[in-house]
């Protein structure tokens, strides 16, 4: 496996870098937390002009026909500052799910817009007894004249509370189904909640919202395979966005100790410390590491390669990357647990990625109970 970037994923890095640094520094997320929307639709505009929501999407829908590296590529240099538009969100857990789902008018009516800028969507999925486990699904949806009427409830959805197009998993006759859903219908109700990293999602309730059968999204009974998959590019993503923040602790951390004085002296010049802080490079280099070989898999249609090299990213970013989250922390004193300073900002983000799309626990499970590891172990 080659994990060198080419020439272009290199001058994407560097392009999506710069911006960041330029045009979204931190200063720019804290004021975007007490925003009723949390991000800049103007910029989010300026994303798709410059082709970065584009990039995992063939050019038949408008995008650049590129791979899921060049997705985590861009959300790994965007988490580096923050930058609080719904990346993720958006272009992983509704794009990727719209892409391998829909149609090829869906796509012109739904994706194409998004990839140009003009819009965003959001992927309703979870809810409260689902946890993981994309299939439970109590959210119904049952046939009427011309369509369906979906009821129920999806909590903590990503960019919920302003997208202009839910994706909504139900339960119809043959099984779970994904179904598009303008916000704002008649019959849904939404909430919409802070997460602990200063961003916002919402809770949405559905009473009866009727939908055409042209808003469903392939077969009935189609969805949770989807679904499952979609989990797969957004834990990858998860982990590379946790590649980014990690990196940015770690510059700050050192940036620190070699400023801060304590009897005298740069806290920096202590060996302990200084021992800390190579630890802390070694884990957020084995990060980087496992990080490019899932961003590499995610695209694999091998489910057990793709599931396996997925699950190990995302283990290490519960593992080494909150531990790099913690340690920078910690090296940064009283300073580091008041909201004035960033690099709480970034310790939040942190622990929010390691929950999002499978913990610890559920990864290694699902790691443990792959076949070909099975039979490795017997």
């Amino acid at each position: 496996m080659d994990f060198e970037l080419d020439q272009d994923q290199q001058m994407l890095a560097k392009t999506v870098s710069d911006f960041a640094n330029n045009e979204s520094p931190v200063e720019r997320f804290r004021k975007f937390r007490d925003d009723d929307v949390g991000y800049d639709p103007t910029v989010w505009g300026k994303m798709g002009e410059l082709g970065w929501l584009g990039v995992p999407f063939p050019e038949s829908v408008g995008g650049f026909d590129g791979s899921f590296t060049e997705c985590a590529i861009v959300l790994e240099n965007l988490a580096t500052t923050l930058v609080p538009e719904p990346y993720l969100a958006s272009v992983v857990l509704g794009g990727m799910t719209l892409l391998r789902a829909g149609s090829s008018a869906q796509h012109q009516a739904y994706l194409t817009p998004m990839i140009e800028g003009e819009t965003t969507l959001a992927l309703a999925c979870s809810e409260a007894q689902s946890r993981y486990d994309v299939s439970a699904v109590e959210t119904t949806a049952t046939r009427n004249r011309g369509g369906y009427k979906l009821s129920g409830e999806k909590i903590w959805v990503l960019n919920g509370h302003h997208a202009d197009h839910w994706i909504v998993s139900a339960k119809a006759p043959r099984g779970v189904t994904l179904f598009v859903v303008p916000r704002g219908v008649e019959g849904a109700d939404v909430r919409v909640a802070k997460t602990i990293d200063g961003q916002k999602a919402a809770f949405i309730k559905l009473d009866g919202v009727a939908v055409g059968e042209d808003a469903r999204l392939g077969e009935e009974g189609s969805g949770a395979q989807v679904l499952d998959r979609t989990m797969d590019y957004a834990a990858a993503a998860a982990v590379a966005e946790g590649v980014g923040i990690a990196n940015t602790m770690l510059r700050m951390t050192l940036d620190y100790l070699g400023t801060r004085e304590q009897f005298g002296v740069k806290i920096g010049s202590f060996q302990a410390l200084q021992h800390r802080a190579v630890d802390m490079y070694a884990e957020t280099e084995l990060l980087r590491s496992i990080s490019m070989a899932a961003m590499v898999r995610a695209d694999e249609d091998d489910a057990s390669t793709r599931r396996r090299d997925i699950s190990a990213a995302k283990y290490q970013l519960a593992v080494g990357g909150i531990w790099v989250a913690q340690q920078s922390l910690q090296l940064h004193g009283g300073i580091g647990v008041t909201d004035e300073h960033d690099i709480g900002l970034y310790f939040k983000r942190m622990y929010a990625l390691n929950a999002l799309f499978g913990d610890e626990e559920h990864h290694v499970t699902r790691f443990a109970s792959d076949p070909a590891f099975v039979e490795v172990a017997v």
